[in-house]
């Protein structure tokens, strides 16, 4: 028995099917673009500011909009 009650066999099938219905190539370019959005989020967070908190963001919005 495989995942969740799915067996091997079936997962192959599956597989089979996906294949014939994309194809390679776009299924190449679907991974690619999957791995650089997942590299692209792991980028932003972190780059975020060390040692800040969601707090201390909300504070410096208001006192934005008080300068206004």
């Amino acid at each position: 028995m495989g995942i969740g009650g799915i067996s091997v066999w079936q997962l192959l099938i599956i597989l089979a099917i996906v294949i014939m219905l994309f194809g390679t190539k776009r299924l190449r370019t679907l991974g690619g673009d999957l791995g650089s959005a997942v590299k692209g989020f792991k980028k932003s967070m972190s780059d975020e500011e060390p040692g800040k908190t969601p707090e201390e963001d909300d504070n410096t919005s208001t006192e934005l909009d008080k300068d206004k």
